[in-house]
């Protein structure tokens, strides 16, 4: 048995999950104009070299201090149902089934929140999920701080590192799938790199380096993709 880690935004899905999220607040209310503005300048701080991704995470998680944990999660869950559901690769789909009939482990390494993580991995029928998760007080309530390391970059790697050794095989046995060239860390250490439809940057590296380049197309039509059976879609009991 092998790990198969697989990113989420712009890999197994065809779209930036944080943007659909931004636009969807703004429309039903949950955030004003200036919020998602904020939103939108600090994300483009961040491409332009400005600041560091792990400090828009820890921004955006001190942001949600005071609010209940559960509303966030039962929004989560609509969201995806309306907005994300509809948004997997048909490639991505085709990967994560030759992984399962091979036996190995599939595990999902995003930056991404806890409450859309979990849905994802619930959806796909995924054995493990590492990513961005928020610390709940004992009201309920979100202190604006995260639960462990944040997930991005060197973070990604450091839980794919722990994974990998918690299921007993080396990372060199492993497998990766992302679009982004901030994942670099993890491609560098895993046996098996593969870029999937990727950014700019990443393009390039792979090229210079030989990794393997795929594209997994887009949805067609905007319909959600069939996918195996699963249970049904239960929002997690926690962050």
């Amino acid at each position: 048995m092998a790990v198969a880690f697989f990113d989420l935004d712009r890999t197994l899905l065809a779209a930036n999950s944080a943007s659909l999220w931004v636009r969807r607040e703004l429309a039903l209310g949950h955030i004003s104009r200036w919020e998602a503005l904020r939103a939108s300048l600090l994300l483009a701080r961040y491409h332009l070299g400005f600041v560091a991704m792990q400090d828009v995470l820890l921004r955006a998680t001190a942001l949600l201090h005071g609010s209940d944990a559960k509303a966030l999660e039962a929004r989560s869950a609509d969201f995806y149902a309306e907005a994300v559901r509809g948004q997997y690769r048909p490639g991505a789909l085709l990967a994560l089934e030759a992984h399962r009939a091979a036996g190995d482990r599939l595990v999902l390494l995003t930056s991404s929140s806890g409450y859309l993580s979990d849905l994802v991995a619930r959806e796909l029928r995924l054995d493990g999920v590492l990513c961005n998760r928020f610390e709940v007080d004992a009201a309920g309530l979100h202190t604006g701080r995260p639960l462990g390391a944040v997930c991005f970059g060197e973070g990604k790697r450091l839980y794919a590192e722990a994974t990998a050794k918690e299921a007993g095989v080396p990372l060199s046995a492993c497998a990766f799938y992302t679009d982004s060239y901030s994942d670099l860390p993890v491609l560098e250490v895993v046996g098996r790199p593969v870029v999937v439809n990727p950014d700019h940057r990443l393009r390039r590296e792979a090229r210079r380096r030989g990794w393997p380049v795929v594209d997994w197309g887009v949805p067609s039509g905007g319909a959600t993709p069939s996918v195996p059976p699963s249970p049904p879609l239960v929002p997690s009991t926690g962050p």
